[in-house]
């Protein structure tokens, strides 16, 4: 059996929302397995770890530049959130998504080697000469860039630099401007519902299964007919599918309409089929981690 530590628990706690007896016992039953503690604690419906993109444990500011055809979101890291409101760190990231609008690096090793504007050195090497200046480790983390000459790329940007959007329409009427229009509010509309995938065809099948056995698991704790028991389960995961994809998603503004309709009545409105093809949301610090809390000692009361 796994000795289940102070630090364990804090993670899945942090990860599920669940009390600490509860992440407790799950670790102990999952004999110190994460993964396994938080599907335990799913199917005891004790966590709501599935509406959780990730842990959000860094600072530094999300960045995005440009309209129309084209559009630049970046996530830049340090280590302090008084450092991120620098005007040294903001104009620093501002510029490396000016570089990536430019440029189209294809990765973050290319995106290195291009030159930053106005300073005589490469991104890389500037970056290097913050870190000097601003006496704080700094990372460019991740970036993302849609070009098109027959979109509608939209961006936005939430809680000042905490999450950045980028959305794209695609139309023969893509410079209309009640297309720019629509593609800045579904831009909004996916920073605040957070979708994981465009369509329910991009989720991967073995996601729907761990939620289709998650779904089955609370569903016979009901007692119910077998045939009962799988119209509970469907209805489960198109709620499931209803929640992470974002052409099912309830409009935030309409909350009437999917997001289907809504991109389906623009096109008819602007005389032409336009299609949701992409998008993409940054989180700031999504999925890192920084350092933790002591939970020892509450952790350590728990098992008296």
């Amino acid at each position: 059996m796994a000795a289940i530590t102070a630090a364990m628990v804090s993670d899945l706690r942090a990860k599920t929302g669940a009390g600490m007896m509860d992440c407790k016992k799950a670790l102990t039953e999952a004999d110190g397995n994460l993964d396994a503690a938080v599907d335990i604690l799913r199917k005891k419906g004790l966590s709501a770890a599935a509406k959780k993109s990730g842990r959000v444990a860094a600072e530094g500011a999300i960045v995005a530049l440009g309209e129309a055809q084209r559009g630049v979101v970046v996530e830049v890291n340090a280590e302090t959130d008084f450092v991120a409101k620098n005007d040294a760190f903001q104009g620093f990231a501002q510029g490396v998504a000016a570089v990536i609008l430019k440029n189209n690096p294809a990765d973050l090793a290319a995106l290195a080697q291009a030159a930053f504007p106005g300073s005589g050195r490469s991104v890389g090497e500037e970056l290097v000469h913050q870190v000097a200046t601003i006496g704080e480790n700094m990372n460019i983390r991740r970036f993302e860039r849609f070009d098109n000459p027959a979109g509608a790329v939209a961006s936005y940007i939430h809680a000042g630099g905490k999450i950045g959007v980028l959305v794209e329409l695609v139309s023969a009427k893509a410079t209309d401007p009640r297309v720019a229009a629509a593609a800045r509010q579904l831009a909004m509309h996916v920073a605040a519902a957070n979708p994981q995938y465009l369509t329910r065809q991009d989720v991967p099948a073995e996601v729907v299964a761990k939620e289709r056995e998650i779904a089955r698991d609370k569903a016979a704790q009901s007692g119910k007919p077998e045939n009962i028991i799988e119209k509970i389960v469907d209805g489960q995961i198109n709620k499931f599918f209803g929640e992470v994809c974002l052409l099912e998603q309830a409009y935030v503004i309409d909350p009437d309409q999917k997001i289907a309709k809504v991109v389906e009545a623009l096109g008819k409105d602007v005389g032409a089929e336009v299609v949701l093809k992409r998008f993409a949301r940054f989180q700031l610090g999504e999925g890192l981690e920084k350092k933790q809390d002591d939970f020892a000692a509450e952790v350590a009361a728990l098992s008296k």
